[in-house]
């Protein structure tokens, strides 16, 4: 045969730098870009230590297997709600939790010392937001997470505040969330603290709470928040900031038991129309779920899994099973977003919540490409959605075996975030999320897609 290099077009893979690759389509030769980055960024210092821990390789990939089971099986089950004070071991009168890493007063971002502001009047502690922030810094804040406890976006819950109770049937361990704040008036979880959300406030402690309370003891068994997620699912959500078929789904379940409790009409009538109004009604629960869930997986030696991964609008952070409850900590990110008209980038605060939880168990952005209607609220193409659950499976341990994907051929949804893969391919968890304003008291101002920085992640890896 004759050898045809010199006379033949060529074709070639570049290994090396996009630019290259455009050069050459630019001059109409068939060129492919290899898809490809040195381990750990080629940061020599990550890459030596990721060698190391891989000499444990099979310690870690049994270790893995267990935590992955432990997700893998779960059984979320809404059981209980009441107040924070009374259903959380250790929650005291004194006591404000919030989302992400440990932060002080003096360190908090705006919206969350928004909350807290909000939070210290809701308890009578302070009459208005000056007397408020005399006070806060007496306060004892500490992480939704150590609680077992997660929270959206500022996450800030006290005492009195009204608490989902989810217990995992499959472990035996149990988490909480306080419930849904949007729905009237500027939104509390996004650092607001005026009158109208005051009023939210105390129509959730007042009249939701003893609903919902009677709701569930006229159920008895519990309400399986593991299928109500999987059903939304194939219905366009994603269950982290679409949430229109799994709030539905929940208020199916709970109008026979609605019924059974002997309520009110006025009461019945107020809950739908809660329900009704507020899209997010479910994210809590499917927060609390996730949390239940991953919670099962954590303190495994050896496990590289990621249990949690928060932000509090100044850190970010991360735990990983094997280490325990040690934080892995970074800056937080600004959020590639879409603002509400007025607002831009400079009126943004940084990434901030507990719901990465939904991710983490991967749901979330991990699952939008079963939320395709979610590319209109975070900005992107419907390929873009496909693109993260796909991208999103080269850095998880498996996929969900009970939460699938029609528009991929019901494949399960990737699941099991591995701190090496993240190390490995140099592939950041995405998470999708709402954007809080800057300033506290001025609540929701858009919402986008932000990554977990590489940072948190080879930290842990250099404690591993």
């Amino acid at each position: 045969m004759a050898n045809n290099l010199l006379t033949a077009k060529p074709a070639v893979i570049n290994a090396g730098l996009e630019i290259f690759t455009n050069d050459l389509q630019k001059s109409n030769v068939g060129v492919a870009q290899l898809d490809w980055k040195p381990p750990a960024g080629g940061k020599m210092d990550i890459n030596e230590k990721l060698k190391s821990v891989l000499q444990r390789k099979a310690l870690i990939d049994a270790a893995n297997e267990i935590a992955l089971e432990r997700v893998l099986n779960a059984q979320p089950v809404w059981t209980d709600v009441g107040l924070a004070k009374d259903v959380i071991p250790g929650f005291t009168e004194n006591t404000i939790a919030h989302a992400g890493p440990p932060v002080t007063w003096e360190n908090m971002c705006g919206p969350m010392q928004g909350s807290v502001i909000g939070a210290l009047i809701f308890e009578g502690k302070a009459k208005d937001e000056a007397e408020a922030r005399k006070i806060a810094p007496t306060m004892d804040f500490v992480p939704c997470h150590h609680f077992n406890a997660v929270g959206p976006m500022t996450g800030v819950f006290s005492a009195n505040f009204p608490m989902l109770v989810v217990e995992n049937k499959a472990h035996g361990n149990v988490a909480y969330s306080p419930f849904n704040t949007q729905g009237r008036g500027k939104p509390f979880t996004f650092g607001a603290f005026g009158e109208d959300t005051q009023e939210t406030l105390r129509m959730l402690r007042d009249d939701t709470l003893p609903v919902l309370k009677k709701a569930l003891q006229a159920r008895g068994e519990g309400i399986d928040l593991k299928m109500i997620i999987a059903q939304a699912l194939h219905m366009g959500d994603d269950c982290h900031n679409r949430l229109i078929a799994a709030t539905g789904q929940l208020w199916k379940t709970l109008v026979p038991e609605l019924g059974k409790s002997g309520i009110s009409h006025s009461a019945l009538i107020g809950l739908g129309y809660a329900m009704l109004h507020n899209n997010w009604y479910f994210l809590n629960f499917s927060m609390a779920a996730c949390k239940a869930t991953m919670d099962a997986a954590k303190g495994i030696e050896h496990s590289t899994l990621v249990t949690v991964m928060s932000r509090n609008g100044t850190e970010v952070g991360i735990q990983v099973s094997g280490l325990g409850d040690k934080w892995f900590t970074t800056k937080a990110p600004l959020i590639r977003g879409v603002y509400y008209p007025g607002y831009s980038d400079d009126d943004a605060n940084p990434d901030m919540g507990d719901s990465a939880i939904t991710e983490t168990a991967g749901i979330g952005a991990f699952a939008m490409a079963a939320a395709l209607p979610m590319t209109q609220l975070v900005g992107g193409t419907v390929q873009d959605a496909m693109g993260y659950t796909r991208e999103m499976r080269k850095i998880t341990l498996g996929e969900s075996r009970v939460f699938t994907i029609p528009t991929m051929d019901f494949i399960g949804s990737p699941t099991g975030i591995d701190l090496l893969k993240v190390i490995d391919t140099g592939i950041e968890p995405i998470i999708n999320t709402g954007i809080a304003h800057k300033v506290a008291g001025n609540g929701i101002i858009g919402a986008g897609l932000v990554n977990l920085p590489m940072d948190a992640f080879e930290k842990a890896l250099m404690e591993f």
